[in-house]
């Protein structure tokens, strides 16, 4: 997978457009002059988890012993149900209001940096494992679109309304099933050209 590709499905997954309505209900027990702060620290701490858990996530797979046709077919499963989720959207944001000033929890993890991206940084890891630089240019960068969305969240939410920002977050939703089918079909090509 190029660079390219590894930005536009870690902005996918990290779904920053479906996570502005949430981020504003947790936001809205902050006093709106502590607003930016809280968000520019929240979006720093996603960073650095992402950052380490790219570092280290690879030797956790290495530790399970699981080959690159495993992850890559069970990666497609994966991005294929957090896609599905997306199209047919839950009530997420039930329970995820704390009180008062939020702090790692729910804004930097899980919204930001939840299971579903540290669970595609390792697929993306094990599917290029010689381009650890270049990946960890792409996940730099899909972090800094969705923090700049996430950060405009309540200029987003004005001018597109939760109407506009639902019909996005479901368009996202079915570029992720296109990238996860073919994510479970590489990982299948891969196992039958080996015999596995």
């Amino acid at each position: 997978m190029d660079v390219a590709s590894a930005i536009v499905t870690l902005v996918l997954v990290m779904d920053p457009l479906g996570n502005v309505p949430l981020f504003l209900s947790v936001l809205s027990h902050v006093a709106p002059e502590r607003r930016r702060r809280v968000l520019l620290r929240e979006n720093a701490i996603a960073y650095v988890v992402l950052m380490l858990f790219l570092l280290t996530g690879g030797g956790l797979l290495r530790v399970l012993g699981l080959q690159l046709d495993a992850v890559g077919i069970a990666g497609g499963i994966v991005l294929f149900l957090i896609a599905l989720r997306m199209v047919f959207p839950d009530d997420r944001g039930a329970g995820l209001q704390p009180r008062g000033e939020p702090f790692i929890v729910p804004l930097a993890v899980p919204l930001f940096a939840g299971p579903s991206t540290l669970a595609t940084l390792l697929l993306l890891d094990a599917a290029t494992p010689t381009s650890r630089g270049l990946l960890i240019v792409a996940v730099t960068i899909a972090w800094a679109v969705s923090a700049v969305i996430l950060m405009s969240s309540t200029a987003l939410y004005r001018v597109l309304g939760e109407r506009g920002l639902m019909a996005l977050e479901r368009l996202m939703g079915m570029l992720l099933v296109m990238v996860a089918v073919q994510m479970l079909v590489n990982g299948i090509r891969r196992s039958l050209a080996l015999g596995v």
